[in-house]
């Protein structure tokens, strides 16, 4: 049974959408779902439809899970409330992306996700967990063993070759082994730059470049990649060819992959779209091609 609810039947209560989270209390249209005598409710007909291809997935714990999560910076008049009672969840082997106009709290969501800052309240979980009061020795572990990282810009350190800026991880994590360089060997091939692993990064392309920035994401078989517009500073087509790999590691090996993006193409390839307005998530994720005409 599926309702859809307006500001004439709603009082508000504490609602939840299992699927990305978002906490409906306060909003006046949601839809509404019974599942063996239990009610659930949905920020749009999207997670509804999603929950019912596996209702037992998604009453469990997400792999990650932002609880009214808050990010200020600055204090009294000047501070800067950046992220606004966030609630998201994200679901291993998922292709989520986060879309949102310049501004909106895209970038410091990821670092959240990423375990690269800290919320300033709220609750932040890997596997059920709440890590939000870990330390910055206690996250660094845990990025190095969960986590790979492509960014707009490559990063690629110029006085290395494009094969040891890919093994770095290996190094500065400590579980350096010959099964993974050779897993790092394999993945050159698989992506074609075999021939260039023993060159620098200044006689590679920019989508070289980046091919190379994913191959380092990859060194220690992370669980979740992140992507913070991995395709925003090449062309279309070089663009494409790394979105089809990244999202190629997330079919065929089941990657979790989380890519904060600006490009309504690739949002509507994410098993999951989370918007962002003003540090807040926006419910029902229609609205992303709205979002970049403003």
């Amino acid at each position: 049974m599926e309702k859809m609810h307006n500001e004439d039947t709603v009082r508000k209560v504490e609602r939840r959408d299992p699927v990305c989270g978002m906490d409906l209390s306060e909003y006046l249209e949601f839809v509404e779902i019974e599942n063996q005598e239990n009610k659930f409710y949905f920020c749009s007909d999207i997670c509804a439809k999603r929950f019912k291809t596996n209702p037992k997935k998604f009453q469990g714990e997400p792999l990650i899970h932002l609880h009214d999560v808050w990010k200020v910076f600055g204090r009294g008049d000047v501070a800067t409330k950046v992220l606004r009672g966030i609630n998201v969840h994200i679901w291993g082997g998922d292709f989520t992306a986060i879309i949102g106009a310049s501004g909106s709290g895209k970038s410091t969501l990821l670092n959240m996700i990423g375990l690269l800052d800290n919320p300033s309240s709220g609750g932040l979980f890997l596997e059920g967990k709440d890590i939000s009061k870990t330390t910055d020795d206690e996250r660094a572990i845990l990025r190095s063993k969960k986590f790979g990282f492509v960014f707009q810009q490559y990063n690629l350190v110029p006085w290395l070759t494009a094969y040891d800026n890919a093994i770095l991880p290996l190094i500065f994590s400590g579980s350096d082994s010959r099964e993974k360089r050779e897993s790092t060997r394999k993945h050159f091939e698989n992506i074609g730059l075999v021939e260039r692993m023993d060159h620098h990064p200044t006689e590679l392309s920019g989508g070289e470049q980046q091919r190379v920035a994913l191959l380092r994401a990859l060194a220690n078989d992370p669980e979740i990649i992140i992507g913070d517009e991995p395709t925003g500073n090449l062309d279309s087509t070089t663009g494409n060819k790394i979105l089809e790999m990244l999202i190629d590691f997330n079919k065929r090996e089941g990657k979790t992959l989380i890519i904060v993006t600006h490009d309504a193409d690739i949002a509507e390839r994410a098993d999951q779209i989370i918007t962002l307005k003003d540090g807040k998530t926006i419910p029902g994720h229609l609205y992303h091609r709205k979002i970049y005409t403003e």
